[in-house]
């Protein structure tokens, strides 16, 4: 946190020092973004990402949606527009913010190219089916979450920014292979599930294994770590999970 001088945001701990959230979904010759975050540009420097085939929006507030402008060295190595896929609020956000680059043809060669798909159910991108399901993201606004399928059944559970997540998601996420969820802080937060809260959820759904994403500088990544069952875990920037590997748990 910008000028905070507190013992997580001064440490000198990898795992401490992180970025916005965000997934690269590597399945075969596919490459997905889920959330063009306002550290995009250097999270695919950090991560030798050179090729985006789409991406997708959990939602529109400000630190998932804004790297959409770098996605222009993308498009210009690819020669091709790039699609967007969210719900009729993210990309109204995103042509209301970046109309340059929606416009067809782009007013000159260079500017990010991006053609915009509204999520409305169950969706495709070669291979892999994707399953949304609506989260309270706070009383009043809503995110997405989102469930990777490769074929072989429900891979992969991403399921940030949320203060709950529905029984109509939890059956669906029931026994999957990884599952990653917000967990923000240890004390209570009004649109952000609490560390407490999303153990409660792990303990029901009983993934293979899950790791708890989008902590604030109240979380230090070893202390917490210390404190978590078997087969929970804190991420951290640079994560790599690989689901073929990945075994599910008992239930």
């Amino acid at each position: 946190m910008i000028g905070c001088s507190c013992p997580v945001c001064q440490s000198k701990d990898p795992a401490n020092q992180r970025l916005r959230s965000s997934i690269h979904i590597q399945s075969g010759e596919k490459s997905l973004i889920v959330d063009t975050t306002t550290d995009f540009r250097l999270q695919c420097l950090r991560a030798g990402i050179d090729r985006v085939d789409a991406v997708i929006y959990t939602h529109e507030h400000a630190d998932h949606i804004l790297g959409v402008d770098e996605l222009r060295p993308l498009c210009l190595r690819q020669d091709s527009r790039i699609p967007l896929y969210g719900s009729a609020r993210v990309l109204e956000n995103i042509r209301r913010i970046f109309p340059y680059a929606v416009h067809q043809p782009p007013p000159y060669k260079g500017l990010p190219q991006v053609d915009l798909h509204e999520i409305t159910g169950t969706f495709r991108i070669g291979h892999i089916g994707i399953t949304p399901f609506e989260l309270p993201h706070g009383p009043r606004f809503k995110s997405h979450g989102f469930i990777f399928n490769e074929g072989r059944g429900p891979c992969l559970g991403y399921f940030t920014d949320c203060k709950a997540v529905p029984e109509n998601a939890r059956r669906s996420l029931k026994g999957i292979k990884i599952l990653i969820l917000d967990a923000l802080r240890k004390n209570d937060h009004l649109t952000h599930l609490t560390l407490s809260e999303a153990l409660e959820i792990v303990r029901e759904i009983q993934p293979g294994h899950a790791y708890f994403t989008h902590m604030n500088h109240e979380m230090d990544h070893a202390t917490v770590s210390a404190e978590l069952p078997r087969g929970v875990q804190l991420a951290h920037d640079g994560l790599v999970i690989d689901t073929q590997q990945a075994k599910p748990r008992d239930s």
